[in-house]
């Protein structure tokens, strides 16, 4: 005869406590959605802040020069689009040198930058030597020193190198970018020690953990150094302004400057060159933009 024994009984919640996750759940639901709604605002109201003027220098190159020169209101009341400014523009022919001498002087410069910044940088990072602590401190510093402070002494220097009105001139200069150095050592700070070391008992030099292993794992960072760099140079006026004044070397951003002074008030044939100029930068960016963010915010490894 057997005695069948009473299971124990589920314990039951009280209305209480029962309500108690639900409500968690569902405050954790809605403080998500309001912030993804308020994120999404934020990043209309910057988006339509950033397209507006760029909206309002297509219509003026595409706008007469006559009816530019009346001001925001004629420019936007006229609905009849003329390619003129952009057929003065490539008719003269200078824009093609401009297009030349800019990507001449940007790639090689991105190209030098990433090779000088990231050997720096793997040095900083993976080496030990004495003084180490005082050279990154040196580079960080190097950050706070306006370029336009610098000019005047790097016109001395190409000047006495005989390298005026050369590409060399915007190249050189331009190369030891500090915040390269300092992209590039955080990156490989994340990346683990344990892969140089077990590549170091395989019998591998240090040149070799740093072409072999290091740069392959990099190419999120070493794509965003590039195009970051490309789009600097593309951009700077201010040492192409100083050390050319051959106009077949001019870049774009100091042809712009030609164009702005020899056209007056032709506000359309200015707009049209600007939009040529960063017409370039924006296919880039488009066909670029995983690689850049991936590169700046270190997720491309996870270490």
């Amino acid at each position: 005869m057997t005695i069948a024994t009473p299971r124990p009984r589920p314990r039951t919640k009280s209305a209480i406590s029962a309500a108690a996750p639900a409500r968690d759940h569902a405050g954790v639901g809605v403080s998500g959605r309001t912030f993804n709604i308020i994120a999404a605002i934020v990043l209309v109201v910057f988006a339509i802040v950033w397209l507006i003027p760029s909206l309002f220098a297509l219509k003026t190159s595409l706008t007469d020069n006559g009816t530019a020169a009346l001001g925001a209101s004629a420019i936007l009341s006229d609905w009849n689009p003329t390619l003129h400014s952009y057929a003065s523009l490539f008719g003269a022919g200078d824009i093609w040198n401009w297009y030349i001498a800019s990507g001449i002087t940007s790639v090689i410069t991105a190209f030098l930058t990433v090779v000088f910044a990231s050997m720096a940088a793997f040095a900083l990072s993976r080496l030990r030597f004495r003084g180490s602590n005082v050279v990154l401190l040196l580079i960080i510093l190097g950050i706070m020193i306006p370029s336009q402070v610098l000019i005047v002494p790097i016109f001395q220097e190409l000047n006495a190198l005989n390298l005026l009105n050369t590409y060399w001139s915007v190249i050189f200069p331009q190369v030891p970018a500090v915040i390269a150095v300092f992209i590039f050592k955080q990156f490989f700070d994340g990346i683990p020690r344990e892969l140089e070391e077990a590549a170091r008992i395989d019998g591998a030099s240090r040149w070799k953990i740093y072409w072999s292993l290091v740069m392959p794992l990099s190419r999120p960072v070493l794509a965003a150094v590039t195009i970051l760099t490309f789009v600097g140079v593309w951009n700077n006026l201010l040492l192409p302004l100083f050390v050319l004044s051959n106009p077949n070397l001019m870049t774009i951003p100091v042809g712009l400057a030609t164009v702005q002074g020899s056209f007056g008030q032709r506000y359309a044939d200015i707009q049209a060159g600007a939009v040529l100029a960063a017409l370039p930068l924006v296919i880039l960016y488009l066909i670029f933009q995983r690689r850049i963010v991936e590169g700046v915010t270190g997720s491309g490894l996870k270490g």
